[in-house]
């Protein structure tokens, strides 16, 4: 299931020196750097900042393709970069991948879960398999996912845990809500397992962005106050370093929430995507 693709060794004069968002990566728990969705662009940015002297595991479907990513996590200082196989639908084979994980990797730094879909609105409104396709990669498997790092990072005492929420789940809305409903979801789990997790040694953060561009959304019209997968990462680094629980990306978003609760129903459901 893991193959290691590059084993690099790098010495304090030949790394890339450090920005500020990899300093502050250097004061987050020691181990391992695990990126489940290893294609993700907000996953890659974010392993690069925490790069410098660990070790990286990029995890995806077809983990044989990884090339592109591996290099640039090996050029951001990297001292050793490993691809493995993960299918975060499959479920049943989850069990199997983190035991092999833990085995090839030893102790966990950060585990950042990027995986998941926007889904298609229209078709899910129809298709119930549609539907139940977005909430199970979207929020089933996530709670699958979440609950074995909970216990692998309880017996380490230490780690944190990057779980990506977002303003679709913070209120519902009609122009989304098959989305909106996993994240809402999500979001509540995460919040539940952060407190389990409270006094453990390990740290839960969850991540609420707004409209990111990028290829998930590629043909969307950007909604105000949108943010890059670079601008994510580096909140989501800054947030990690500080043990916060949970991050707006952008920080604006969270006074826009607030008043967007007060808006009445017959005009929330109005509301564009």
């Amino acid at each position: 299931m893991f193959s290691t693709v590059v084993e690099h060794t790098m010495s304090v004069s030949d790394a890339a020196v450090p920005d500020g968002a990899s300093q502050l990566a250097s004061r987050c728990d020691p181990g391992a750097v695990v990126i489940l969705g290893g294609r993700s662009e907000i996953g890659l940015e974010v392993a690069q900042r925490f790069a410098p002297g660990r070790t990286v595991v990029l995890a995806a479907r077809r983990s044989n393709e990884l090339d592109a990513e591996v290099a640039k996590v090996k050029a951001a200082g990297a001292t050793r970069v490993v691809t493995a196989e993960f299918d975060a639908d499959d479920i049943s084979s989850h069990d199997a991948f983190f035991a092999d994980l833990t085995t090839n990797v030893g102790q966990i730094g950060a585990a950042v879960l990027c995986f998941g879909i926007l889904g298609d609105q229209d078709r899910a409104e129809s298709d119930p398999h549609h539907a139940v396709q977005v909430i199970h990669t979207d929020y089933v498997a996530q709670v699958s996912v979440l609950t074995h790092l909970a216990q692998i990072m309880r017996a380490q005492k230490s780690g944190h845990i990057v779980v990506f929420s977002s303003v679709a789940g913070v209120r519902v809305r009609r122009a989304n809500y098959v989305y909106g409903s996993a994240k809402a979801g999500l979001d509540g789990f995460a919040n539940g397992l952060a407190d389990a997790l409270h006094g453990t040694g390990v740290h839960l953060l969850i991540v609420r962005p707004g409209f990111v561009i990028g290829r998930m959304t590629e043909g969307m019209s950007p909604a105000p106050f949108s943010s890059t997968p670079p601008q994510v990462a580096d909140a989501v680094v800054r947030a990690a370093a500080k043990k916060r629980r949970v991050v707006w990306v952008p920080l604006q978003l969270k006074l826009l929430f607030m008043a967007l609760q007060l808006v009445p129903q017959w005009a929330w459901r109005r509301m564009p995507r």
